[in-house]
């Protein structure tokens, strides 16, 4: 008798074992049915519908950053950074578009949502390099972020390199609720620990982010041409080191994220998607904590909100597309070698203001 309800019980696990949704059974069989690039490219009414929404969502969060950079409430001024004080904009509500910064938010984000990382990473300190302070930059990357990485994920799904489940829960959605809570918790500490007690110098900062991409772009590219096996734990350590990165500097979330969930076994194609939608989470999160920190005397300046979210309308639409047509064997050598080309830049801007403090 024990001997019949152990084999029924161990084939009762087999069978849920045989019916687990992981979430990213769809990406292989998209590249099944159309095995060609010129097969991927081509859209149906699916991709074509979630173009015209994707669009319009970012439309709508530009003509609200638009308003917010007028400083419409009383807890937003405008911060009188470098850039600022040179266009004679400084203690007036004065604001314009900078094209400069739109093309480079349209390079980035591409780059980031179709890779999984480098529009925080690249963007925050080449601002800063031009002159802008972190409480103008910080914020509005958060924001734009958060907006990207949400739509993103919906995108992601429409164009078939993810699927999201709830009933059953699909390994996918397990996946954002470890990174997504974890980072929260994580950028909720380093947002109030570094801003709020201990004034870290930004060099030091960016010194720290520089020394990751490094480690985990040349991690991930020795072992790019390994599938290793599935191990979700890992992602608790790397999901709370993105969220630390996240919150103390506005990037360094998406390599992490990115390169953490190839080195735990999950497909290219759907980590991407993932990331996208566990660092729009975060971002979320960290938007109410500047928020709540308004309380005690901090200012936000929402001067770059609008060039950064004009240039990520198309950008951002088209970068999950490109994830779809391009094989996911392509993606495992670019994803990497982008990491290490991020940390390249970071050392470049980084190393000349090192020396300085010497």
């Amino acid at each position: 008798m024990s001997t019949e309800v152990e084999s029924r019980t161990g084939a009762e696990q087999g069978a849920q074992r045989v019916t687990r949704i992981m979430g990213w059974e769809i990406t292989r069989r998209l590249e099944e049915d159309k095995p060609t690039v010129f097969e991927r490219l081509r859209p149906d009414q699916r991709v074509l519908r979630a173009v015209v929404v994707g669009v319009l969502v970012f439309l709508a969060v530009f003509l609200v950053g638009c308003w917010l950079a007028g400083n419409p409430l009383e807890t937003t001024q405008r911060v009188a950074s470098e850039l600022v004080r040179a266009r004679g904009w400084a203690g007036t509500d004065m604001w314009g578009i900078f094209w400069w910064v739109v093309a480079a938010a349209v390079v980035l984000e591409f780059l980031d949502a179709s890779a999984g990382m480098g529009y925080g990473t690249a963007i925050t300190p080449l601002l800063l390099v031009f002159g802008f302070d972190p409480i103008q930059i910080v914020p509005a990357v958060m924001i734009q972020q958060a907006t990207a990485g949400l739509l993103g994920a919906f995108l992601h799904n429409e164009f078939g390199n993810v699927e999201w489940k709830l009933k059953p829960m699909s390994e996918t959605v397990r996946l954002w609720l470890i990174i997504s809570v974890i980072g929260c918790l994580a950028a909720v500490f380093s947002i109030t620990a570094v801003y709020g007690v201990l004034k870290l110098a930004k060099v030091w900062i960016k010194l720290y982010v520089a020394f990751l991409l490094v480690g985990m772009g040349l991690i991930s590219l020795l072992s790019a041409r390994r599938e290793p096996a599935y191990r979700p734990r890992r992602m608790f350590f790397f999901g709370a080191l993105a969220g630390f990165n996240k919150g103390i500097g506005g990037g360094g979330y998406g390599p992490v994220v990115t390169v953490g969930g190839l080195l735990s076994g999950v497909p290219v194609k759907s980590m991407m998607a993932v990331t996208a939608l566990s660092e729009g989470s975060v971002c979320l999160c960290s938007i109410v904590v500047w928020l709540a920190m308004l309380s005690q005397g901090m200012v936000i300046d929402f001067i770059l909100l609008p060039s950064m979210l004009l240039g990520s309308i198309i950008a951002a639409v088209a970068a999950p597309y490109a994830t779809r047509v391009l094989p996911a064997k392509t993606w495992k050598l670019l994803v990497p070698a982008y990491c290490c080309i991020l940390a390249g830049y970071c050392f470049y801007k980084i190393v000349p203001q090192i020396l300085g403090r010497l």
